[in-house]
């Protein structure tokens, strides 16, 4: 059985590594390689963050009109997937600079912020998949590609996989905005720093926990089934 080639576009490293587990769960027992795309590991000229998912984006539609099964450049892999984290729902254009809200008014980006009302999860995650789609511009997704949105961060999986059922951080997970920083400030025997390190150490538990995971996230669900529709 041949590894499925995955690129992964995301905002930052920690992202890769609680969509690496994920993936492992979902995909078992396929072999697959992840390679990442955005932020670039040895030039990050675009930046890391979801500034530089979205200037990704801007650099494809610039490259490239139609699917994104098409575009040449991606013609190595098999799948992939672009991740944004739902809190990015309540941030500015401003955050990212003047250049960018100047990008943004001269193409019709849809505005930021969007998130909705909370929960559910997922209406702020459909509107912010509005405004990646805006940023993509003429590219579409294609049949080949997954979007990975965890709300509000992907440091709530890990927390769903990690921390005991009833936990306070897991009260309304999905809508807590301030969730992954509550990790790095719990006490020294439960604690999760937001480093690549802190990050892998615990990543067994979300492979290993996955069905509790989507149990308290509809986002998991959804990116599992975009997963299983895409390979």
């Amino acid at each position: 059985m041949s590894d499925i080639r995955i690129a992964l576009v995301a905002e930052g490293p920690t992202d890769y590594v609680i969509i690496e587990a994920a993936l492992k769960a979902i995909l078992s027992p396929r072999p697959f390689i992840l390679t990442q795309l955005q932020p670039e590991p040895t030039q990050p000229v675009m930046g890391s963050g979801w500034g530089g998912v979205l200037k990704w984006c801007y650099e494809t539609s610039r490259r490239h009109i139609g699917s994104l099964d098409d575009d040449p450049t991606l013609s190595s892999f098999d799948l992939l997937i672009i991740h944004l984290d739902v809190d990015v729902s309540t941030f500015r254009y401003a955050d990212c600079g003047a250049d960018i809200v100047a990008l943004s008014q001269h193409y019709g980006w849809l505005g930021l912020p969007c998130a909705q009302q909370c929960p559910p999860a997922s209406d702020s995650a459909n509107a912010l998949e509005n405004v990646l789609s805006s940023w993509l511009g003429g590219v579409t997704l294609g049949n080949h590609s997954a979007l990975c949105f965890p709300a509000q961060s992907s440091g709530m999986w890990l927390a769903a996989a990690t921390l005991n059922a009833g936990h306070p951080l897991l009260l309304n997970a999905e809508c807590n905005i301030g969730l992954e920083d509550g990790l790095s400030h719990l006490n020294k025997a439960t604690k999760i720093k937001k480093t690549k390190r802190d990050y892998q150490a615990k990543a067994p538990n979300i492979v290993n926990n996955w069905q509790t995971v989507k149990a308290l996230s509809i986002q998991a669900q959804r990116f599992e089934s975009a997963i299983i529709a895409a390979i």
